[in-house]
């Protein structure tokens, strides 16, 4: 079942009637490989900045000095 395409076009919806068909017309299959593409990327760079940002929250800093008490 996931690969059957469901029609959600609504009637009279100016998006499904002008802007969806004038896409699928206009784009071609190399154009679409390259928006996939840039969307893989940007979730790789949010990804960086996610890793960065945990890997620096998750640093033990040690704040003072160890004193034995007598």
């Amino acid at each position: 079942m996931p690969d059957e395409k469901i029609n959600v076009d609504a009637p009279g919806c100016f998006y499904c009637l002008n802007v969806k068909p004038f896409v699928r017309k206009a784009w071609s299959e190399a154009t679409k490989d390259h928006f996939r593409n840039a969307r893989v990327e940007f979730l790789k760079g949010m990804r960086s900045v996610l890793d960065d940002r945990i890997n620096n929250l998750a640093r033990h800093e040690v704040r003072g000095t160890h004193v034995t008490v007598e």
